[in-house]
């Protein structure tokens, strides 16, 4: 968000505590960091390699290749600072085991999954949502966008619960049920986001950075700075300057940094936010790839909350020695799910299963935050913390609401793409 400010022309200046850049969502290395931070004694064993091989996510995320975010990398040029890989497998899991996700007509009729029936059915359903143009009348086929629910568009299609249950969770990538009953424009855009980004590199619809993601957040630093932006890291902040219910500064070190605006997560500013849940994470070293994924180096695995008796998804990312965060032969596994009971690493247990045998595992368990003040009159803008979700969509919702309530207007990717064009000319590449 505060590199969209720069390339805006805001004068922004980038505080943060921390020693390394992306706070939540850094990328620890060497390996004895991530030991250390996860208070576990002793040091890496010899078997993990060299600990500068490392580079592990705290929260896993890949990006949807159609989505939000790789449009905002292309239009702020940030993808000249990243390499990306295509992740290797979408899976869904169906007990007891494991299945690749069909998206594509030819997968449909080849998956274990369904019944030949129900196989044709699912395809009926794929091309009607592939066709579907809310300002087409006749590619609706008496659907109504803003009123027929999602509900109602499964039974059209005939089709049955666990066909909803991978369509609803692993394709349009919604965390609970709730959906169902709301109106289908919105999961029939999501399928389509999910069709459209397998189109473009085959395998599966998610990218992920080489060295893990903590090159996001310092490609965005680095295009900040070419606007003239400045980023400290190390800066604690004692304080938040207030006059007359508005922001006015920050203190850090004795000395204040006066601004019109500040954007910052939850952790600065705990008296603004109020806590929304919790999220555990387990990040599971392995010396193998996950079974019945056909040894890729990287996958998607979703166990939809149907198939584990929950009301939340268990969401597993792996990545491996392939994208440079992890030593030769090695694989990261990170399980995430929202919190539901007093024993959370109970309900992760079935994601757990499908990776034995597990090297070494670093779990946490997060509070979620959202703010209670949306800063109209402080003008402090606050983000939401990072959710369970294994792409970056949601992510890039909350940074469009946050350009909202500081600009007045909605963040218009046309006209970003306009900008960038009288900018940097057409090249895409």
């Amino acid at each position: 968000d505060l590199s969209i400010m720069s390339v805006n022309g805001k004068k922004v200046l980038h505080m943060d505590r921390n020693s390394y850049y992306g706070g939540d969502s850094a990328s620890i290395t060497p390996l004895e960091d991530l030991y250390k931070r996860f208070n576990l004694p002793g040091s890496p064993p010899d078997s993990m390699g060299k600990g500068r091989d490392w580079n592990v996510d705290l929260v896993p995320k890949f990006l949807m290749a159609n989505g939000q975010l790789v449009r905002m990398l292309l239009i702020t040029q940030v993808t000249r600072y990243l390499d990306f890989k295509v992740v290797e497998g979408s899976f869904v899991y169906k007990k007891p085991k494991i299945h690749k996700v069909p998206s594509t007509e030819t997968e449909a009729l080849a998956s274990s999954l369904m019944g030949l029936f129900e196989k044709r059915r699912f395809r009926k359903f794929l091309v009607f949502v592939a066709n579907f143009d809310e300002n087409d009348p006749k590619t609706m086929e008496g659907v109504d966008p803003k009123k027929t629910t999602m509900r109602e568009i499964y039974k059209k299609f005939d089709l049955g619960q666990e066909v909803m249950d991978f369509t609803g969770h692993s394709l349009a990538l919604y965390r609970t049920d709730d959906y169902l009953d709301q109106p289908c424009m919105e999961a029939i855009n999501r399928i389509k986001l999910y069709s459209e980004s397998l189109a473009r590199y085959g395998k599966s619809p998610y990218l992920y950075p080489l060295y893990g993601l903590g090159e996001l957040p310092q490609g965005f630093a680095r295009l900040s700075a070419i606007y003239g932006g400045t980023y400290m890291l190390n800066k604690p902040i004692e304080e938040i300057v207030m006059e007359n219910g508005k922001v006015v500064g920050v203190k850090s070190e004795g000395e204040i940094a006066r601004c019109k605006q500040l954007i910052c997560d939850p952790s600065y500013i705990m008296d603004r936010v109020t806590k929304v849940g919790q999220v555990i994470r387990a990040i599971c070293i392995l010396s193998h790839p996950i079974a019945n994924t056909g040894d890729v180096n990287s996958c998607q695995i979703i166990i939809p909350q149907n198939q584990v008796n929950r009301k939340h998804d268990i969401y597993v990312c792996m990545i491996s020695f392939a994208h440079n965060v992890a030593a030769q032969g090695k694989y990261i596994a990170i399980v995430s799910t929202t919190v539901e009971t007093g024993e959370p690493e109970k309900e992760i247990k079935p994601a757990l299963d499908l990776l034995e045998p597990i090297e070494q595992k670093f779990v946490s368990i997060s509070d979620q935050y959202a703010p209670t003040d949306i800063g109209t009159e402080s003008q402090i803008f606050i983000s939401r913390s990072y959710d369970a979700t294994t792409h970056f969509e949601t992510t890039c919702d909350d940074i469009k609401d946050i350009y909202k309530r500081m600009t007045g207007s909605e963040f218009d990717f046309a006209e970003m793409e306009r900008k960038k064009k009288d900018t940097f000319g057409d090249d895409d590449s």
